[in-house]
């Protein structure tokens, strides 16, 4: 099934709405909430619909559409619709299958083998994805301008600047090996379902060491993956700290924690190393 216009345009009418909209048969959320829209039907399985930017669904479509062939970890796309990007008036639309929530703890051994797992499918698709080094020199455009993150004070700015810079030289002369990764495997990225826990939004997936996914995810989960550079996700962990704090100190950054995340981040910097893992801030 193709999403017909009046999907599309109650989707449309929902993405500068305040607050949640019940329109049946679909539910809508705005963007300041959970991007994510559920249809509901009779006698039919959930899915998803992710409004976005068509630059960044597209890469996400292919990276699950391989993912889902060789069996990983993964909530697939929904198999009634077309797997591809539907674009409407610049609006980006996917649509994905629906896993209800089962309500149990993930260990951290079977967090870090299912991302082992993933991490092997994603070594067996090619699909072209950004570099880590490019979301980090975004990074540092967004730190170095003032337009888009006006309110961060100079110290603040040098301290991300530096970060950044220091940190990604000496991770990059470590030359360690590189595959694709999920970009942001964090426990807000994993679905625990009855059939086991599967990862979903690969929006931000890039090329890089597995240690750049392992930054992401809870100490107790890293020490648990085998043969990883603690170490070096250690390093990763810097970066990923910097990443955060100049995002909710961006202009535009609709996070609920604001600048008190922001701040709480700047603070983590300044106390490493050794840096936490970003849920610990």
């Amino acid at each position: 099934m193709v999403p017909g216009p009046t999907v599309t345009w109650a989707v449309l009418r929902a993405w500068a709405t305040p607050a949640w909209i019940f329109c049946p048969p679909i539910m809508i959320a705005p963007p300041a909430e959970t991007r994510r829209v559920t249809t509901k039907g009779s006698g039919r399985r959930d899915s998803w619909m992710l409004p976005g930017r068509a630059e960044h669904a597209e890469p996400e479509v292919e990276v699950v559409k391989r993912l889902a062939e060789n069996d990983s970890p993964v909530a697939g796309l929904d198999p009634r619709v077309e797997p591809r990007v539907f674009v409407h008036d610049g609006l980006a639309i996917t649509m994905w299958t629906y896993f209800a929530p089962v309500r149990r703890m993930l260990p951290s051994a079977d967090y870090a083998q299912v991302l082992e797992c993933l991490h092997a499918g994603l070594r067996q698709i090619d699909v072209p994805t950004p570099h880590f080094m490019d979301r980090v020199a975004a990074t540092q455009q967004d730190v170095a301008s003032r337009d888009v993150t006006p309110d961060l004070a100079e110290t603040d700015r040098a301290l991300l600047s530096s970060t950044l810079r220091d940190l990604s030289e000496t991770i990059v002369s470590r030359r360690a090996a590189e595959q694709i990764l999920h970009g942001e495997p964090h426990p807000g990225n994993v679905i625990k379902t009855k059939n086991g826990p599967l990862f979903m939004d690969f929006e931000d997936s890039v090329h890089g060491p597995v240690e750049f996914d392992l930054a992401w995810v809870p100490k107790e989960v890293s020490e648990r993956y085998p043969d990883a550079d603690q170490a070096l996700v250690g390093e990763f962990r810097g970066v990923v700290l910097a990443m955060i704090a100049a995002h909710r100190w961006s202009r535009d950054d609709q996070h609920p924690s604001g600048r008190q995340s922001g701040v709480a981040f700047l603070n983590a910097l300044r106390e490493g190393p050794p840096w936490p893992p970003h849920d610990a801030v």
